[in-house]
Parts: structure tokens; sequence; C-alpha cells
């Protein structure tokens, strides 16, 4: 007889408050907080706070956690940090940063190994570092990839050569590499109804993930697990764009194959909020290609997902089968 494959939800954050307490009194966590609240703008930064407050229980508590999951159907959740960036932290708070990170990471998924599976954190700023915590999330902490953000480090984009040999680790780990954005480096334009959010994101993922395609880097590394969040931001609705400079200009000729077969190469979770833009996400990077939606449901609504590629239960939590999480 059949069986059901079960319900993997790869976008599952976890709060650290080992973190939070270690860099409270950092100067460069403050300059990083005034950037946001300058990005946010006062009425979103206030309901952040709100917000936050309303969710630690649900981002820190594992039974609360395993409720909603069953309320949910989603069988097992990969585990991820909350994706505040850190690309201030000089390299040795970075490393005690991760280090804080990927230990919480892994002793809250041993508490239920069966429904939980880890996913670390690394210091892109520094690269050097950067390899041997993902080795070691790997290999020592039996985690299945890391969390990056869609920057390495201010100037220092994810398709920069500075970082070729974390790629190449998670090539030969078969390491689930996740990108996750935090704001957007358009700064006070956004400063107004949520547009930190709304619109920050899915740009910061959509420039990240350009970059990536367009630098060659899923050609050379034809083995990546590169997964992207939120439906890989705003790309995916206007790809036809990339494919188009690539094939009339020179400057962005710069792969063997167009952006659009490249970018079916990597993953993308579900949460895009509609049935008619789940089928649209669908139709661009192809069903095998759709992973999951954001567990914590802070920006969810609750629908119908496109038939046979989902399905969606109490506060929306969108869950297909994640072959990038597959330990095949």
């Amino acid at each position: 007889m059949p069986t059901t494959a079960p319900a993997v939800d790869v976008h599952a954050h976890l709060g650290i408050p080992a973190v939070d307490e270690l860099i409270a009194d950092e100067p460069g966590w403050a300059r990083r907080r005034a950037v946001d609240a300058a990005s946010l703008g006062p009425e979103s930064a206030a309901v952040n706070v709100r917000q936050i407050g309303e969710l630690t229980v649900k981002l820190t508590d594992v039974e609360v956690r395993l409720a909603a999951m069953d309320r949910a159907g989603v069988n097992v959740q990969a585990v991820s940090p909350v994706p505040f960036p850190h690309a201030w932290a000089s390299r040795a708070l970075a490393e005690r940063i991760t280090t804080l990170t990927n230990d919480a990471v892994a002793e809250f998924c041993a508490r239920q190994p069966g429904r939980f599976l880890g996913i670390g954190a690394v210091s892109l700023q520094h690269p050097d570092l950067a390899v041997r915590q993902l080795r070691s999330a790997v290999r020592d902490l039996g985690m299945r990839g890391v969390q990056i953000s869609t920057a390495a480090a201010p100037g220092v984009e994810l398709d920069d050569p500075s970082l070729a040999e974390f790629w190449a680790a998670a090539e030969e780990l078969g390491a689930a590499v996740l990108t996750h954005p935090w704001g957007c480096t358009l700064g006070e334009r956004l400063n107004a109804y949520y547009l930190f959010n709304t619109v920050g994101n899915p740009t910061e993922t959509a420039l990240a993930l350009s970059r990536i395609a367009f630098s060659g880097l899923l050609e050379r590394h034809p083995g990546l697990r590169i997964w992207s969040a939120h439906g890989g931001g705003c790309l995916a609705s206007y790809l036809v764009r990339a494919d188009h400079a690539w094939s009339v200009r020179a400057d962005a000729h710069t792969t063997r194959r167009p952006p659009s077969e490249l970018l079916k190469r990597t993953f993308v979770d579900s949460l895009v909020y509609t049935p008619e833009q789940l089928r649209h996400l669908v139709t661009i990077m192809g069903p095998g290609q759709i992973t999951s939606r954001d567990s914590r449901g802070a920006r969810a609504t609750p629908s119908r997902t496109a038939a046979g590629y989902g399905r969606c239960s109490g506060s929306c939590w969108y869950s297909t089968r994640s072959r990038s999480f597959s330990s095949s």
C-alpha cells in the first residue's frame, strides 16, 4: 500500500536567549538596531516589539512548538535560529555567537530527535571561520545545513570570491544552505507601512539569488543545495527579465545556462500566501523545488494551497516533502 510522505516544515525559527544576553551591550548590536529602527519607522518598530513579546514562548518552548506542529499536521521541523544578522561582530565575538547558537539549536533538537532537524549558523563575514563552523555543525552536531543572510557583510555579496571555500565545503558536505533575509539595504525609504518586510525581504532575496545565478556559482558547484525563504522573494514573479538580459547583453551572459534554468536547481519554501501565487511558483520552479513555509505564523493567513503541492491547517503551515533535507 502507498505510504504518505511526512510533512516537513523547513522554515521554523528558534529564539536563542543566551545570544541575546551576550550581545545586549555590544556597540555593534546597538548600531544594527538603530539601522533597523530607521528602516522600519516608529509605527512598525512598535508593532514588532509587541509581536516579539507574543512570539517568545512559541520560539523557545518545545512543548508549545510540538503542540502547534501536531495541530497543523507537521511531522518534522527543520529548526533554524532567528535570522538576526550579526555581520558587525568581530571574529572573537562572532565565534562565541555562533557557538552559542549552534549548541542551543542542537540541544533543542535533541529533545525530540524524531521531530526536529537542526539548521545551524555560520559567521560568513569571516569566511575561513564560517568554513570551520559549517564543518563542525554538520559533522559534530549532526545538522542538515546552515542559515545565512542575503549578504556576508556590508559590501560582501554571496558571489564574492572570498566565499569560494565556503560554497565548496557546503557542496562537499551535502549541506543545505538556507538564505534568509532581514530587512533591506534600501534603508529609510522603507520606513512606513511595514515595507521593511513586505518590500525589503523579497527584494533582498531576489538580489541574493540573482548574484548566485549570474555569477556561475551553481554551474561551478552543481551539487549545492541552496534554499531561500518566502518563495524566493520577488524573483520568480519576474524571472523572464533576468533571462532577457542574459540573452541580449554580453555583461549579463555570464553562464552557460540562463538564470531561470539555474535557479531551478535551488529550493524555495511555499510561504506565498495564496493558491494562485503558489501555483505560479510551482510553474516557475517546478514542484520538486518547493519545500515548506514559515512556522511562526507571524505573517501568514489561512488559505488552501494549490492542489497536490501542500496542505494548510490552523494558522497556515504549508508543508511538503523536502528533498533538500533528505538523509539519503
